[in-house]
């Protein structure tokens, strides 16, 4: 973690992945966030995958370094206190994050009407306020019919990772940034709408995949070939699996050199007269050829040897491994500043990361685990809101509020 946004006081209501994902980020670099929840949990409290006690690691993995307060919302009263908590005064407060509905007790003209410069990010669905979840989102865009190998013919392919759900956390948090400066500067708040279909769309067409579908029809499936580059994975003799790339000129040197079949490609280059030494979407166009002949090249070497030699010229790849290999691997969890071995509310101790960016200027802080669910209703209300112990305790009495278990 960070302190590059210290005093920032961020609210946020919200479920699931791309809400809380931005309110995660924007705790990282050192924003006070205040997460308020159902009393006993939301809709994604006790989401997969869970600990062995019944805790949910995906809820307290996107919740690390937030505050916790839980309130009715069912109850008027208790709504009225989360739009209290997410209009307080202050330059430093009014930021609020939010997957509620565009209508109803969250609405912009309802909030504003309490704090007119508020500013209000609200993660949506559909553009007109319909639901979509991630992977509503892919298969409208028709990822899943280009996702696999050829052979999967019509078949549709889900991705495992929610990369709409993902991206749209990180636009909202960018988008939340930048409304919030505009507000430091003109006094104005606003809300700021941030579909998941939006997203999807736009991101396919800033790719060129939009221009290309409507100029040539459905790219078809290439399974795990980089399309328009030099990509594949290729199996070593001793059994070892590595994606090798080759993107830029000095890659594709390297690769060339590393595997000794110069002399090959420059024949290949003279049959079909082009050549592979700048133009990555000529070794794609030719990787009839080129496949078969680096198939045979990684198939005579064993891996350790191999990957020695492509590290020192420079070249792309990577190993395949299983996740399980994946998280004991000392370069990438173990030995990696970005994680800290910390206990977290399900009652595991595991390690668990900050902030993606590091920033060579400033000491990097050790992540906050996720608070358990209501252990800041007492402080919030108080602190913020002003609630006095009295009018506190009535609240919990009814059942209006609740604190940590």
């Amino acid at each position: 973690m960070y302190s590059l946004l210290p005093g920032l006081r961020v609210v946020e209501a919200s479920s699931f992945v791309a809400c809380p994902t931005a309110g995660l980020y924007l705790a990282q670099m050192g924003a006070e966030v205040i997460r308020v929840d159902q009393v006993g949990g939301g809709p994604d409290y006790r989401r997969w995958p869970r600990a062995p006690g019944g805790g949910s690691f995906y809820w307290e993995g996107l919740n690390k370094g937030k505050l916790s307060v839980a309130i009715d919302l069912s109850a008027p009263e208790g709504r009225e206190l989360l739009t209290r908590i997410a209009t307080q005064p202050g330059k430093q407060a009014g930021v609020f994050l939010t997957n509620f509905p565009v209508n109803g007790f969250l609405s912009w003209e309802k909030l504003s009407a309490l704090r007119p410069d508020l500013v209000l990010t609200r993660v949506m669905g559909k553009p007109d306020g319909g639901p979509a979840l991630d992977y509503t989102v892919a298969s409208a865009l028709g990822i899943p019919f280009i996702t696999g190998p050829e052979s999967m013919g019509e078949e549709p392919v889900n991705a495992v990772l929610p990369a709409w759900d993902l991206l749209t956390g990180a636009y909202a948090a960018f988008a939340t940034l930048a409304a919030l400066r505009h507000r430091d500067a003109t006094g104005e708040g606003q809300e700021v709408r941030v579909p998941l279909a939006d997203v999807g769309i736009a991101t396919i067409a800033n790719l060129g995949q939009l221009a290309e579908t409507l100029q040539g029809g459905d790219r078809q499936r290439y399974g795990n070939e980089v399309f328009g580059a030099f990509g594949r994975d290729f199996v070593t003799r001793d059994g070892e699996r590595l994606m090798l790339m080759a993107i830029t000129p000095r890659q594709w040197k390297g690769l060339v050199s590393v595997l000794d079949i110069a002399e090959q490609v420059a024949r290949i280059e003279a049959e079909r007269g082009t050549s592979f030494a700048t133009d990555e979407g000529e070794r794609f166009r030719h990787r009839d050829a080129l496949f078969p002949l680096v198939e045979q090249a990684a198939a005579s070497r064993d891996s350790g040897e191999l990957m020695e030699q492509l590290d020192a010229a420079g070249c792309c790849w990577g190993p395949y491994k299983r996740m399980e290999q994946a998280v004991r691997d000392p370069e990438m969890v173990g030995n990696n500043p970005l994680f800290s071995q910390i206990a977290q509310p399900s009652g595991e101790s595991y390690a668990v990361p900050g902030a993606m960016a590091t920033l060579p200027g400033l000491d990097r802080q050790e992540p906050s685990p996720a608070r358990t669910l209501g252990a800041d209703t007492e402080r919030v209300l108080m602190d913020v809101v002003g609630l006095g112990s009295g009018e506190f305790s009535s609240l919990v009495d009814r059942g209006i509020v609740a604190r940590a278990d």
